[in-house]
């Protein structure tokens, strides 16, 4: 119900973005944390010739991404089971913002990532959506740890160089069965679906994510 929901999206797309931020240096040796059912890693497979490992911490997700084709493991970005300088170029695509200890995800993160590495990380602004969330009153907000409004100063702790590409634009919801269907697909408000009021005809929504590329100092 979700990926129904951005058919009817403008302006940029961040999973385009982020592909671009991806394939742009040329790495030979790709990591994806939280990898989910593959798709972003299938094509980085596909289109760039390089080498991927995923990992996810659920083992069903790992199990349709190897579907799709890709080395998919068992595995959290906190403890990454990779020796220092091993990749290239990291993804990390609407994730971090569930990893417990942020600090210690992203130092993992540098640690594989070879001098002059990058990482890729597409988050969403805590202000996307704002008109669908507004249905609810206040029940709906939400403070994640890292957003398009946090993630920044968060990475430059840890990364020498931190860009940020953003993607603006709307995504409409056909009618109220469509919207709820996408609270009801939410992990963190899927509670709130039943409580979405009633209303006629669709409903236009402000969409804003961002692709932070960070990378790490040069040796």
């Amino acid at each position: 119900m979700r990926a129904a929901a951005w058919e009817s999206a403008t302006g940029p797309d961040p999973r385009e973005v982020a592909f671009g931020a991806v394939a742009e240096p040329g790495p030979r040796r790709v990591l994806e944390v939280g990898c989910g059912r593959g798709e972003l890693a299938a094509r980085i497979l596909a289109e760039t010739g390089a080498e991927l490992v995923a990992l996810d911490q659920s083992e069903r997700m790992v199990e349709l991404a190897r579907a799709r084709g890709v080395d998919a493991r068992v595995g959290d970005v906190q403890a990454i089971p990779f020796a220092d300088g091993d990749f290239d170029c990291a993804v990390a695509a609407w994730m971090l913002y569930h990893v417990p200890d942020l600090d210690r995800g992203l130092a993992e993160l540098v640690r594989v990532l070879r001098p002059g590495g990058r990482l890729v990380a597409v988050t969403n602004s805590e202000e996307s959506l704002r008109e669908l969330w507004a249905q609810f009153g206040a029940g709906a907000k939400r403070s994640h740890p890292f957003n398009a409004e946090n993630g920044e100063a968060s990475l430059r702790r840890h990364f020498a160089h931190v860009e940020r590409r953003e993607c603006r634009g709307t995504v409409t919801f056909a009618d109220w069965d469509a919207a709820r269907a996408y609270v009801a697909s939410s992990i963190t408000r899927a509670h709130l679906a039943d409580e979405l009021p009633r209303f006629e005809g669709p409903l236009a929504a402000t969409r804003f994510s961002v692709v932070f590329v960070a990378e790490k100092a040069a040796a």
